[in-house]
């Protein structure tokens, strides 16, 4: 499997894996020549409004080689290869994307890759990304996989969908699925609920499934045009994500993640998503946090490519 080494950004991986030409690794994809495709993956490595220490910048790089661990394949019946049912494409990443000129240049990159594909997924970075993503994406509703409300007032990876509220994204088509007790306020429960934001608590995810809460949160997202999709990995238990600085034990599964990212994706309406807030600087060692983010772009892709 090779020796551990230190990659940039400060997060370790091991350099080499073994080949097998009949078992093909994800990850692979052609650098976007700028022609159309079925889906292009953007790294957006936002992490100086946090509010708390992070090293998310880290975070694109580390999740594209954890990539190369995984088959590209869906089991069927019949077998599909991702690679070979979509055209996907590596868009590089966003030079400093945080600040007002980071975000402009976000959302000119997502727009321009938005216009010739059916899904683009950016990898962050902290959940600032989901502004300026959201934004160039063109969408009309909000679908957050998330544990908090990111209602904050200011400029922070707590205040994206506040952002997007003041800019004149319709709150009576924002959904939050996976809002938990004990890691929000009073005072943001009742702006959202003010706003009339449409909250699924974690509790009730896990109650009713991810194909119910999913179909009914596309409904109400998408009932005006395309949705963005918010993966926000700190939804899930602190023992599959402890490189969320703010994951709390009794999260989701992995499993309970993987299965909304997939479902929503396999919505046509679905034309862009993030997936927000893993720190690979402060992974367990085993990398679970930054494997299970790629495994949510997997999932992502294989909605599109069971939508078919």
């Amino acid at each position: 499997m090779g020796l551990r080494g230190l990659a940039p950004g400060g997060y370790r991986r091991r350099v080499t894996l073994t080949h097998d030409p009949l078992w093909p690794r994800a990850g692979s994809w052609p650098v976007d020549d700028g022609g159309e495709a079925d889906a292009a993956i953007l790294g957006v490595p936002t992490w100086r409004t946090s509010l708390s220490s992070t090293g998310a910048h880290a975070t694109p790089a580390a999740v594209r080689d954890a990539l190369a661990r995984y088959s590209p394949t869906l089991l069927g019946p019949p077998p599909v290869d991702l690679s070979e049912a979509l055209r996907i494409v590596d868009a590089g990443d966003v030079t400093e994307p945080d600040g007002a000129e980071g975000e402009a240049s976000v959302r000119a990159a997502v727009a321009g890759l938005r216009a010739r594909t059916r899904l683009v997924v950016a990898i962050g970075g902290d959940n600032s990304l989901t502004y300026p993503v959201a934004q160039g994406a063109g969408a009309r509703g909000l679908i957050t996989i998330d544990a908090h409300f990111d209602l904050r007032d200011g400029v922070s990876n707590g205040s994206p969908v506040r952002r997007l509220v003041d800019d004149g994204l319709d709150p009576r088509r924002i959904v939050q699925l996976g809002i938990a007790d004990f890691a929000n306020s009073a005072a943001y429960a009742q702006r959202a609920a003010d706003l009339g934001i449409t909250v699924v608590s974690m509790d009730e995810v896990r109650r009713r499934g991810a194909d119910d809460v999913m179909a009914e949160a596309l409904e109400i997202a998408g009932v005006d045009g395309d949705v963005h999709l918010d993966v926000d990995v700190d939804v899930c238990d602190r023992s599959v994500a402890p490189g969320c600085p703010a994951s709390v034990p009794g999260g989701l599964a992995a499993w309970e993640l993987r299965a909304l990212v997939r479902r929503a994706a396999a919505d046509a309406r679905v034309r862009s998503a993030d997936i927000a807030e893993v720190d690979a600087t402060a992974d367990a060692p085993d990398g679970r946090t930054v494997r299970l983010a790629a495994l949510c772009v997997l999932e992502l892709l294989a909605g599109k490519a069971v939508s078919r």
